[in-house]
């Protein structure tokens, strides 16, 4: 076991489609999305303790309790190790230095606690399996396994069940953030199900024979761009559309809100025209503007 402090990455994501296909008992609902991974991250210092948790982060916005699901990863780590590996207990101090907007649609959270996960098994020498780690990672949220996978995939189920895709290439993107906090709950609340306009769009996908290459170019990609949350977001915040046409006036190939926003993303057909965006973008002081791109293969937490 190692006790040299480590730093880990914690990606954020966007979701380049998002169909909500039904609703669980429980609140929980049902989608069709594909996730992908970004080269934007935050950074996890992991560093073990005699005993306890702890959270420390510069931004005031990211609390230090069990509210926390960085913080409520190491405890169900923690525990798991000492009831299932028969483990020595220790404690862990997590400084988290955030570069992922809060509460903007981009998976920050959910990415940081996959990450603490990740890390506290690469310091207890790998115990436990992937699947093991998935598991856990359910318990804290819908999205968190995705986070240990680290690849573009499909998720289906309410978001846990993980089918990897080939074939996307690592286009450049644009992220703006018009630094407002979305509360994810509050949006499904007032989500009305139906045969959406994303669903009908999307029903033509198939994952099978190599089909991954031919749906995800770049120009395909761009047709299947869509969000069911989108249209409650935009409601209460039409500038959210607004930002989305912006984007194609700068020269986006397509763009989209990630999530439950309110990010909106740019998809670029390459560096250069995404530089340029970027500087345009970059003077409405209301928006905070990131320059990134898909990460298309499976990465380690380090």
């Amino acid at each position: 076991m190692t006790e040299t402090p480590t730093l880990f990455t914690s990606p954020a994501k966007i979701n380049l489609f998002l169909a909500v296909t039904g609703r669980r008992p429980g609140g929980y609902h049902e989608l069709f999305t594909l996730m992908c991974p970004l080269a934007l991250s935050d950074t996890l210092k992991i560093e073990q303790t005699q005993q306890g948790i702890s959270v420390c982060c510069a931004d005031p916005d990211v609390p230090g309790d069990g509210t926390n699901l960085a913080y409520r990863a190491a405890q169900i780590f923690l525990s798991r190790w000492v009831q299932e590996k028969n483990g020595r207990p220790f404690g862990v101090r997590m400084v988290i230095k955030k570069r992922i907007p809060v509460a903007a649609g981009l998976g920050g959270g959910s990415s940081n606690a996959a990450t603490v996960l990740l890390a506290l098994n690469r310091v207890c020498e790998n115990p436990f399996s992937r699947d093991r780690l998935m598991a856990m990672a359910l318990k804290l949220g819908a999205d968190v396994p995705f986070f240990i996978l680290r690849c573009p995939a499909i998720a289906t189920g309410i978001g846990e069940i993980l089918e990897p895709v080939a074939g996307l290439a690592p286009i450049s993107v644009l992220l703006v953030h018009p630094s407002i906090r979305i509360s994810t709950a509050d949006v499904y609340r007032n989500l009305k199900l139906r045969l959406t306009k994303c669903q009908q769009r999307l029903k033509n996908i198939t994952l099978h024979s190599g089909a991954e290459r031919e749906h995800f170019r770049l120009d395909r990609l761009t047709k299947y761009l869509c969000n069911d949350l989108e249209t409650v977001t935009v409601s209460q915040h039409p500038f959210i559309e607004t930002i989305k046409q912006t984007l194609i006036a700068c020269g986006a190939a397509g763009a989209l809100m990630s999530g439950s926003g309110p990010t909106v993303f740019g998809l670029f057909r390459d560096k250069a025209a995404a530089q340029d965006a970027f500087i345009d973008l970059s003077r409405n002081r209301h928006w905070q503007v990131f320059k990134t791109e898909l990460v298309t293969g499976a990465s380690s937490s380090g």
